[in-house]
């Protein structure tokens, strides 16, 4: 992945298809959240031996190893850090050297079009993508797992106190009046126009 001067957002979610599979959507921006690149994935299901074998585990390891890992890689500039709105994806942060963050609903409002953790198994209809589902999250998972701070008018959650302090030194400055819950809908449709334009006729 090369490097660029130009400072970058790196946003990432997967959504499940129920026919179809996962489909991951990489998307980057510039500090005034115009798009950079696009990335996405091809539908992966996993067999009923990976579900199997990989148990509770599943999840993390197709969000963050098998779609998260490979978006990015495919990216050409290098994002001061990655967003996902997926936990399971959060097992990035282990793969890749940028901090990635966690985006978390409001503590009065509902999900910011915001998934959840496999270990919820839960699941809504995506308004923007036909048939797809999405994760909601589960406070409670999220506060035993991770550190949970505000900055910038969001709630964040990261792995660690440490990783708080490095997002902030990183990002400061980028995330001024940027609603990081607005990108992900942005690749929702993206997703699915993909989708549409290679179903068979």
């Amino acid at each position: 992945m090369a490097h660029s001067q130009q400072p970058s957002l790196g946003f990432l979610t997967v959504i499940e298809h129920p026919q179809h599979g996962f489909f991951g959507g990489y998307l980057l921006l510039n500090r005034l959240a115009r798009p950079l690149e696009f990335h996405c994935t091809a539908p992966l299901k996993p067999n009923r031996a990976q579900e199997i074998l990989y148990g509770p585990t599943l999840h993390e390891y197709l969000f963050g190893e098998q779609i998260g890992q490979t978006l990015v890689a495919r990216g050409s500039h290098r994002p001061s850090l990655i967003c996902t709105d997926c936990p399971p994806a959060m097992s990035l942060c282990n793969l890749i050297d940028v901090p990635v963050v966690l985006l978390l609903p409001s503590e009065n409002g509902e999900p910011n079009d915001a998934p959840s953790p496999a270990a919820s198994g839960g699941s809504s209809s995506d308004s923007a993508s036909a048939g797809a589902a999405r994760w909601r999250i589960d406070h409670s998972h999220v506060q035993r797992r991770w550190h949970v701070f505000a900055w910038e008018g969001h709630r964040l959650a990261v792995a660690s106190k440490d990783d708080e302090q490095k997002l902030i030194a990183r990002a400061d400055g980028l995330l001024h009046d940027f609603d990081l819950a607005e990108p992900f809908g942005r690749i929702r449709a993206a997703i699915e126009e993909a989708r549409q334009a290679v179903r068979p006729t």
